[in-house]
């Protein structure tokens, strides 16, 4: 599958655990990349194949409630429900049996029956598992129904006693031992930890609150339908462009991500064509065309520097719904502003994904000093645990054979790209805490434009690596180490950093926080959020 081919426009998500969405005012273009995802495949886990009854015209929205044969029913207008198929044994928590048990399962797998005994032994295991063996000190009140409206239970759980446990239960630690119950197939489980969850999530609340909000709208789509239905059957409301491009731009303004990759890159670019006279950059993922506007202007300044430029922009749908149009929006914006700057220069339009560039779409001149562009767009390219074909390692190769200058690759230092569901849900879990640590310093809790900013841009791509198998899950990340090793494969060797992007980085960090950071090592630089590597830009030739 490819990224931006299959994918529609990006479409609002609402009503995340009672959090109304408000419409916000539009901001000036900048660019975030978004992924409209298209579901996910039936694989479960590397253990465990589990299957689901499947509706063609289900709609999924992330407004969830419980069914009464304790899953989870969608809001849908077909009023079609979607349950398990309960097996007959449960799966139990074996350390030696499975290849990915950094944490273990926090119940038990013996069968769960109506008997307020097990009931009661099964919850205090769960307690255990989730506060600690000092617990003890209390745990008969967690089994104390005196004064609680009595709910059904879920799946053999009582509910009024799983509600008693709230405010103790760690939140983070509820939705790791949810995942590992969906990965070993124990459903029951699985459900009466999601409804644990419902209680404790909220996209206006603490990062983790937030984030698991999406985390677990991902476990949701994983047990509650297979293939592409997922996606192409999420009921929201699609942004017109001008909202969608004020959501990018919200998140481009709040943290440094996007910054920190363009002025890092062009540092670079502009060092390797100094004396150039006739530049032609392929950026594979042209966007708004923001990162060129300074690098223009800069070349325009720079004595004896280029006579002509030209730019190749690959695009995707996400960008065009987001300017309004195609991609000669951006180049008409390029031009005016180079020839304001007394420089010659050309665009070239290739509205493609990276998926299907060959050689001809690039339109390579005898002369030229080729520079190519990967800003946070490479992970989006399957290979070989996905396609034969191997996209991701075909398209270095290609890149390599036209000779650049310099290749400048800048992308977010996590490893989902083929870890086993478990790994990658701990990991993703991890990675995006931070992340939406570094946004809730940026915004008040309760601002409805930093909610509609994350819903919008943020919520898909996370759901994608928890719910999506195979073709279907376009979120493939890889640490730099991988991506080294990919480059020099094809035939890279590093490209020298430049100072003046180093120096011109630890500048732009003063704007944010004080817990962002920056570490240059092995030849790259790494953005950290209180020293955890959030993502690296790298140069190469």
């Amino acid at each position: 599958m490819q990224t931006s081919q299959t994918h529609q426009t990006a479409a609002a998500i609402h009503g995340f655990y009672h959090q109304p969405m408000q419409e916000i005012e539009p901001y000036d273009f900048l660019h975030f990349k978004i992924l409209d995802n298209n579901g996910f495949g039936d694989v479960g886990c590397d253990r465990t194949s589990v299957s689901f009854q499947e509706c063609e015209e289900q709609f999924f929205t992330l407004e969830s409630a419980t069914a009464s044969t304790g899953f989870v029913v969608y809001d849908s207008p077909s009023a079609t429900s979607t349950s398990t198929s309960r097996s007959s044994h449960s799966y139990l928590s074996d350390p030696h049996h499975s290849p990915d048990n950094a944490y273990s399962s926090p119940v038990s797998g013996s069968s769960i029956t109506d008997n307020d005994n097990v009931l009661r032994h099964k919850l205090r295991e769960l307690e255990i598992s989730l506060l600690g063996p000092e617990s003890d000190n209390d745990s008969c009140n967690c089994c104390s129904m005196n004064g609680v409206h009595q709910a059904p239970s879920v799946s053999g759980w009582d509910w009024n006693q799983l509600v008693q446990m709230l405010p103790r239960l760690d939140l983070k630690q509820v939705l790791i031992a949810c995942a590992r119950a969906v990965c070993d197939g124990n459903m029951p489980t699985a459900a009466g930890l999601m409804h644990v969850l419902e209680q404790k999530v909220s996209v206006s609340g603490e990062p983790i609150q937030r984030l698991g909000a999406y985390m677990l709208e991902g476990l949701r789509a994983r047990l509650a339908s297979s293939g592409s239905k997922i996606y192409k059957s999420l009921k929201c409301e699609e942004p017109t462009s001008s909202e969608l491009l004020s959501y990018m731009t919200i998140i481009f303004q709040i943290c440094p991500y996007w910054r920190f990759a363009y002025k890092s890159a062009n540092a670079v670019i502009q060092e390797a064509i100094e004396n150039e006279p006739r530049i032609h950059i392929i950026d594979f993922q042209i966007a708004q065309g923001s990162q060129w506007m300074g690098l223009i202007q800069a070349l325009a300044d720079q004595p004896g520097g280029a006579s002509s430029i030209r730019i190749t922009g690959i695009d995707d749908s996400q960008s065009n719904h987001a300017r309004g149009g195609g991609l000669h929006i951006v180049g008409q914006r390029l031009k005016k502003l180079a020839k304001s700057c007394n420089l010659q220069f050309e665009f070239h339009d290739a509205a493609m994904s990276g998926c299907e560039v060959q050689l001809e779409d690039l339109m390579v001149r005898p002369g030229e000093a080729v520079v190519v562009n990967f800003p946070y767009v490479l992970h989006h390219v399957p290979d070989e645990s996905v396609t034969t074909w191997n996209h991701r390692d075909r398209l270095l190769r290609l890149v390599k054979s036209l000779s650049p200058k310099v290749v400048t690759l800048m992308e977010q230092e996590s490893n989902t790209n083929t870890s086993p569901f478990f790994q990658r849900f701990v990991e993703t879990l991890d990675y995006y805490h931070a992340f939406f640590e570094s946004i809730d310093v940026a915004c008040p809790r309760d601002d409805k434009q930093r909610i509609n900013a994350e819903q919008h841009c943020v919520a898909r791509d996370i759901v994608n690596m928890v719910a999506c198998e195979g073709a279907e899950r376009v979120e493939r990340h890889e640490l730099l180490g991988k991506w080294r090793s990919r480059l020099m494969m094809a035939g890279f060797t590093p490209y020298p950093l430049a100072s003046s992007g180093t120096s011109g980085i630890r500048d732009l960090l003063k704007e944010y926080n004080k817990n962002y950071g920056l570490e240059e090592r092995d030849g790259a630089l790494y953005l950290l959020w209180k020293n955890r590597a959030m993502a690296t830009s790298s140069a190469w030739r």
